[in-house]
């Protein structure tokens, strides 16, 4: 499937098996905990221990990302003890899949048998107290783009996940959240807290998108993680997100942003993020 092909389709039990068959013919491994990295994140799959890798445009349905920095690439094996399964990069809406189509997977994970996803991201900052290179962990997010109606349970509901109607309301663990805080204070990392919004890109905001942004609770803002927290709360998994900050505010409109830009500073994120993540896991 191209990333420049218009998907419109709900998923189905049937493709969400598929999909997990390929993955089980390729890896024995039954991973407890996902992963899912952003932009420029991607290294910290080379960590993974005893590693199966697959290329996503091996396993059908699976969305394939077209930007910079995500390589494509599902990393099954073990880090910090834990059997894991990382994504290194992920599709985005912009990219012309549906919002269904980027919830295929984290279905898959969850028919894998994941209980735990840690979620990541590279982010702008809307906090002018937050700096490039900083790590923020996300307690709540914004979902501008669901409100709209553009979410990834709209159509037939899987039963077999999760309700018809989940309660939004904690999407976050907070267990996971106090454990990442307790690692990032024993290890001397800076960690903010903030709520994440996700808009629908790709364009980069405007400094009145920012101001407006700021305004209504955001601390950060993405084109992503969003759709992957709301389809993994639905089925059931601890979630945890935490968010990389590329960029500064650009509330006053006298800087430009570019895509190079966040890759240049997930190479100063990466460290940081290893360390976090890498604690997590050892703490599980």
């Amino acid at each position: 499937m191209s990333g420049f092909a218009e998907d419109t389709g709900f998923l189905t039990i049937d493709e969400i098996e598929a999909a997990a068959r390929v993955i089980r013919q390729r890896s024995p491994a039954r991973p407890r905990v996902g992963l899912i990295l952003g932009s420029g994140l991607g290294p910290l799959a080379d960590h993974v221990e005893d590693a199966a890798r697959i290329a996503v445009k091996d396993v059908p349905g699976w969305p394939t990302s077209t930007v910079d920095g995500h390589v494509g690439e599902i990393v099954i094996g073990k880090l910090e003890g834990q059997s894991v399964i990382v994504m290194r990069g992920r599709a985005h809406y912009y990219e012309g899949y549906s919002m269904s189509r980027l919830g295929l997977p984290v279905r898959v994970i969850q028919h894998l048998g994941v209980k735990t996803l840690i979620l990541t991201n590279a982010a702008g900052s809307v906090n002018p107290e937050f700096n490039p290179g900083d790590l923020m962990l996300i307690t709540d997010h914004l979902n501008l783009i669901g409100m709209a109606g553009l979410s990834p349970l709209r159509g037939p509901n899987l039963d077999s996940f999760g309700p018809r109607f989940p309660d939004m309301s904690q999407t976050y663990s907070r267990p996971l959240r106090d454990l990442a805080l307790k690692v990032a204070a024993d290890s001397g990392l800076t960690l903010h807290q903030g709520v994440y919004i996700c808009l629908a890109g790709p364009s980069f905001e405007t400094p009145a998108d920012l101001r407006f942004l700021r305004g209504i609770g955001a601390d950060a803002v993405g084109m992503s993680t969003v759709p992957e927290a709301t389809v993994a709360h639905h089925g059931g998994l601890d979630v945890l997100g935490i968010s990389g900050i590329s960029n500064k505010a650009n509330l006053d409109g006298n800087t430009v942003t570019t895509h190079e830009e966040v890759l240049a500073a997930g190479r100063v994120i990466v460290p940081k993020l290893t360390a976090l993540i890498r604690g997590v896991l050892g703490r599980l």
